[in-house]
């Protein structure tokens, strides 16, 4: 369940990403994918058994139509259709088949401020899109940012709805006010503070990392706050260090939580975090060690984290570009969710082709 990160400035700039023609009033990009998850489900079943497998074909087609000079209006459609049973009996998105817009929002950009109204993809440390399965999980909400202040964007967002990763059409309306302020520097340090509001979850929040090269070392370290309506807070802290050594890029990552898991919505950036877990989510210590290398074209990335209560996971991720608009991944995970529990054992091959 990796989560591949979109860049915020990215989002709010959609209708550059998807950029034809200069004089074009209508530019469409997207995707076809084709999807294969199976798991042993921890020892009660078997790898490649139709009973533990899912399957699906989908495709997500992206338009924007610029209406004016500074408002654009985008839409994100996907469309997905399971494989059959003999290729996996579990449906992705909960269907056989089914489709709907992820995105579907006006953007408009002033001088230096942007506004996007409507369906979105949302990119913040505690609070953003799943990008797992057949796409990223998607909310309807209204943000604003400004980047007036050499180096440093602000954001806010206020978010009334919320489609969860792999619930098909499934948007969910979220109980009284949810949003997020946050501050991003960029320069030979960068560094992000935010505060969430999340009513849906009885929580406040604040979320804060620093990160910046010493000679050949990239260090970070982050901390988080959650003080939730009832019960015990939360307290997190975590640090990393990076490095490159020749061709191969290593880390090593620790984290603390105390009292109680940290508050998450959908996601989190947390150091420790891997495949298929979310560290925020485990109360005491956890560490990570990864490292990656490019291998006869195979970009290769293996890690392994171990937790205090959820247990541990290892990682090995695969990924081969066939061509300039085709790429297969593989990823096979080994993940103890509980330390009272047996490690399952997952596989999944993804093939995408870019248009």
């Amino acid at each position: 369940m990796k989560f591949t990160k979109l860049s915020l400035i990215a989002a709010l700039a959609v209708s550059g990403a998807f950029a034809g023609e200069a004089n074009s009033q209508t530019t469409v990009a997207g995707k076809g994918q084709l999807y294969y998850y199976t798991t042993d489900n921890g020892g009660n079943g078997d790898l490649f058994d139709s009973e533990s497998t899912a399957s699906s074909a989908a495709v997500t087609l992206d338009v924007t139509h610029k209406v004016t000079n500074n408002i654009s209006a985008n839409f994100s459609a996907v469309g997905y259709s399971n494989l059959g049973d003999s290729l996996g009996k579990n449906k992705m998105e909960g269907k056989t088949d089914g489709g709907y817009f992820n995105v579907a929002n006006l953007t408009a950009t002033f001088g230096d401020t942007t506004l996007i109204a409507g369906r979105q993809l949302l990119d913040t440390p505690m609070l953003g899109s799943f990008d797992w399965l057949l796409a990223p999980s998607g909310f309807e909400a209204y943000t604003l940012a400004n980047k007036s202040i050499d180096k440093v964007t602000l954001i806010a967002s206020y978010v009334n709805k919320l489609r969860a990763n792999n619930s098909g059409d499934n948007f969910i309306n979220l109980k009284n006010d949810n949003y997020a302020f946050g501050l991003a520097y960029s320069d030979d340090i960068s560094a992000n503070l935010w505060y969430y509001n999340v009513d849906q979850a009885n929580y406040t929040q604040i979320y804060g990392d620093i990160s910046g090269k010493i000679d050949d070392l990239t260090i970070s370290i982050q901390g988080v706050s959650t003080d939730y309506d009832t019960g015990d807070d939360s307290t997190a802290y975590g640090a990393k260090i990076s490095t490159k050594i020749d061709d191969m890029e290593l880390s090593v990552a620790y984290d603390d939580t105390s009292d109680r898991a940290s508050g998450m919505v959908e996601v989190d950036s947390i150091y420790t975090s891997s495949w298929n877990t979310f560290a925020s989510q485990d109360v005491g210590s956890s560490w990570k060690v990864e490292g990656s290398k490019d291998i006869s074209g195979i970009n290769a990335s293996m890690s392994y984290a171990d937790y205090e209560t959820i247990g541990n996971e290892f990682d090995l991720v695969l990924g081969y570009k066939i061509a300039d608009n085709a790429s297969l991944d593989a990823i096979f995970t080994n993940t103890k969710y509980d330390e009272d529990s047996d490690a399952e054992n997952a596989l999944e091959v993804i093939g995408t082709y870019t248009f």
